[in-house]
């Protein structure tokens, strides 16, 4: 324990991390589960990525995306993952101060990414779909590394300046999370000092990250759902819908669980929801996007039929 400069109280140099409450006959069911779902997590993610990079079917804008969004992944999914594992193992839930600073800062990063990522995956689609003779102009080599870099780089400044802000924090007490990770909310309640500059930051950042990506991903479906209608022939809207179905489940399934959370009150009454719900974009996300993927998706599928034997003759 430090005393805060200036200050009369002690400043606390660690949090405790109360998870799920991991009831002791229940930790090693939790640690099994956990590492069940990180490996098939990270192991999976990889298989996209390395199709994405070695099959020469898949080096189209789509799957250069899709490639993104899965490296995007696999840093999602051991942002939170390994420091959960650690503490089932151990029964060690305590994170210092900065390692919990540092866990929120690649957390708000990478999930801020994935919205934009999202977002340039939807305007992919409109354009594939919704002017398909224009396509190959548009959404040629360097656009893409543009909107995909572009992506990486407006979520690493947004979160560098509200993490700058954080660091100007002061926790003295008390020191217990009630989270399985370092979330904004729940670690900004602990602070002794005036929030107030963090919270008008957050507002201005989750402000632009709901007016840019989401009315865009909500605006390209909407275009694409009325013009896959306008197809005459029934086959003709099968393959429409199929080369964009799988994104829209992904899509739905990050924007619903990740819109509940932050809408949800701050209660205590609401607080086991609200661990369930971050538990899916957090942890579920990362997992389901690339066996969604992987199922509905015709390219994927037949890259693995051509790939996959071709590695087990190398091994």
């Amino acid at each position: 324990m430090e005393k805060a400069e200036g200050e009369n109280h002690t400043s606390i140099t660690e949090f405790i991390l109360l998870g799920f409450g991991n009831p002791p006959g229940l930790q090693i069911l939790f640690f099994l589960l956990f590492l069940g779902i990180y490996i098939v997590t990270m192991a999976a993610n990889m298989l996209i990525v390395a199709l994405v990079v070695t099959d020469q079917h898949l080096h189209t804008p789509m799957y250069f995306f899709l490639g993104n969004l899965s490296c995007l992944e696999i840093c999602y999914s051991s942002t939170i993952l390994p420091r959960m594992l650690a503490s089932l193992l151990t029964g060690d839930r305590s994170i210092s101060v900065m390692g919990c600073m540092v866990q929120f800062y690649w957390f708000g990063f990478l999930a801020t990414a994935e919205c934009y990522m999202l977002a340039v995956m939807s305007y992919d689609r409109y354009l594939a779909i919704c002017k398909p003779l224009r396509y190959a102009t548009l959404m040629n080599v360097s656009f893409c590394m543009q909107l995909a870099a572009g992506s990486w780089l407006i979520s690493l400044i947004f979160i560098s300046i509200l993490i700058s802000f954080m660091s100007q924090l002061t926790f003295c007490g008390p020191n217990e999370i009630d989270h399985f990770f370092c979330d904004l909310t729940p670690v900004t309640n602990l602070s002794c000092t005036d929030t107030s500059l963090v919270t008008l930051a957050t507002l201005i950042f989750s402000s632009i990250d709901i007016i840019l990506p989401f009315p865009l991903t909500l605006a390209s479906y909407v275009y694409i759902i009325a013009t896959i209608l306008r197809i005459p022939s029934t086959t003709g809207k099968q393959k429409a819908f199929s080369t964009c179905s799988s994104h829209l489940i992904v899509v739905t399934v990050f924007y619903g669980t990740l819109i509940t959370v932050y809408m949800l009150p701050n209660t205590r009454a609401l607080r086991a929801p609200n661990k369930v719900f971050s538990f899916f974009y957090t942890v579920l996300t990362p997992l389901i996007n690339p066996l969604i993927y992987s199922l509905k998706n015709k390219e994927v599928n037949e890259a693995l039929r051509r790939d996959l034997p071709k590695c087990r003759l190398f091994l």
